[in-house]
């Protein structure tokens, strides 16, 4: 047998763990193999139990009804730390929710998923760390609220990985270039800057659109003008009529 079909066999029974050998000779009939079932069948991979999908099969599948959410620490110019909660929608990239507190606290963590949600669609899964922060009032809370926790495995960051890249987002794009005084001016930066990812900032995930969507504006509408976002940190350019 051409060990080349033989390593095709294996490409397939490995990107898909549900598909049986009938399947995968199907694919090869599509693709010109005049091989029988028989032969795919006798070089399929054989999973041990039941298939299960991928981590980042299952991102990709429950995006609209997932969310992420995290901490991370800010130092101020008097070096105390301020902790930052941020909670993120998967699908569409936004930032739901943040707050900042010098004390998190279960009660105080609890409060915020209620200020995120709490409405009449909530998500349907909760993506989160294993810090001990989300205590048993938190995860109260979320049951009440009809969310599923789905906890990260521990000491694998990529787990949450939604959450990381905001994080990432909001360090390099804006704190990494402020001087943070205190818990109120960092609430007005971050107020600003999540005005601008949300709004205004273009994603690659989102094929260069906007969390919140935003029509392209032609060219006979107007010329451009610049605006400036987050202090002048970032610019948002838009079509004005002449």
């Amino acid at each position: 047998m051409d060990p080349g079909i033989r390593h095709l066999i294996h490409r397939m029974c490995q990107a898909n763990p549900l598909w049986g050998a009938p399947r995968i000779h199907g694919e090869h009939l599509k693709l010109g193999f005049d091989i029988s079932e028989a032969t795919v069948s006798k070089y399929v991979i054989r999973h041990r139990g039941p298939p299960s999908q991928t981590w980042q099969t299952f991102l990709h599948n429950h995006a609209k009804e997932t969310v992420s959410l995290d901490f991370f620490t800010v130092p101020t110019a008097t070096f105390r730390i301020l902790f930052v909660f941020v909670v993120l929608s998967n699908d569409r990239r936004q930032i739901l929710n943040f707050n900042v507190t010098e004390h998190p606290t279960a009660q105080w963590t609890g409060r915020q998923l209620l200020h995120a949600y709490g409405r009449d669609e909530n998500p349907r899964y909760l993506i989160r760390d294993r810090d001990a922060i989300y205590g048993k009032i938190f995860q109260r809370q979320a049951e009440v609220l009809g969310i599923k926790e789905v906890i990260t495995a521990s000491g694998s960051p990529w787990h949450n990985a939604y959450a990381e890249r905001v994080i990432g987002s909001i360090r390099r794009e804006c704190l990494d270039h402020v001087i943070i005084l205190g818990e109120r001016h960092l609430k007005r930066i971050l107020s600003e800057y999540t005005d601008y990812y949300d709004g205004t900032r273009t994603h690659l995930s989102l094929a260069k659109d906007f969390p919140q969507g935003r029509p392209i504006q032609r060219i006979e509408r107007g010329r451009s003008v610049s605006l400036k976002r987050v202090g002048g940190l970032h610019h948002e350019y838009s079509r004005i009529a002449a």
